[in-house]
């Protein structure tokens, strides 16, 4: 069985976000204890570097797990806590157009605030290559939210081996799942959501030349 990659770039810079970042990885190292061999294959990039952060966040993978404050003051952006590192989402797209890839993962969850609404879902259209569920978040989140999400739909997805289903149905069906047990866990309702979302024409163009 072919190992699953999961990116996890934090483009958030700080200890709360790195205390997140190792929160994940110590979950996937837990996953991969239970095997005799390692059954996730994590790359972890944390940097300043535009260029670094392109590379990363089109990295084929099964899913992209990208950490950082969500803005869209402007425009759909990726942005540190003390605000010296911004990766807007045109920017991904205007470097897709000139590379002639983009976001390649079945699964991107964009773990910030407020990334679920309509002016993010329709940036990231213009980075994918392909359909992906998209997961984003309808509210401010913190630490907390963030931990108790991914621990439950990390686990769901590594339990749903997919035979027959796309990286992005599994992602679906580790979401739904990974909800309903937040909602279990917290009595509050889930603010992160899934979506399937498509390539828009001009994310067509971009893979056309």
């Amino acid at each position: 069985m072919k190992n699953r990659l999961i990116t996890l770039v934090d483009l958030g810079l700080d200890s709360s976000f790195d205390a997140s970042m190792t929160f994940v990885q110590g979950i996937t190292g837990n996953i991969n204890a239970g095997w005799d061999r390692p059954y996730l294959d994590v790359n972890f990039v944390r940097t300043r570097d535009h260029e670094t952060a392109f590379s990363a966040l089109t990295t084929p993978s099964t899913v992209l797990h990208v950490m950082a404050h969500g803005d869209h003051s402007e425009e759909p952006s990726f942005l540190s806590t003390d605000g010296e590192t911004q990766v807007s989402l045109k920017s991904l797209a205007d470097w897709f157009l000139d590379h002639q890839w983009g976001i390649a993962s079945g699964v991107v969850i964009a773990d910030g605030c407020k990334t679920g609404i309509g002016k993010w879902q329709r940036a990231i259209r213009d980075c994918i290559q392909d359909d992906i569920t998209y997961i984003g978040t309808s509210t401010v989140i913190g630490w907390y939210e963030a931990t108790v999400f991914c621990s439950a739909f990390y686990g769901a997805l590594v339990r749903n081996r997919g035979l027959g289903r796309t990286p992005a149905e599994q992602g679906w069906d580790a979401a739904n799942r990974a909800i309903r047990a937040y909602e279990t866990l917290t009595d509050q309702r889930c603010p992160y959501k899934p979506v399937v979302l498509t390539p828009s024409r001009q994310a067509l163009r971009s893979m056309a030349g």
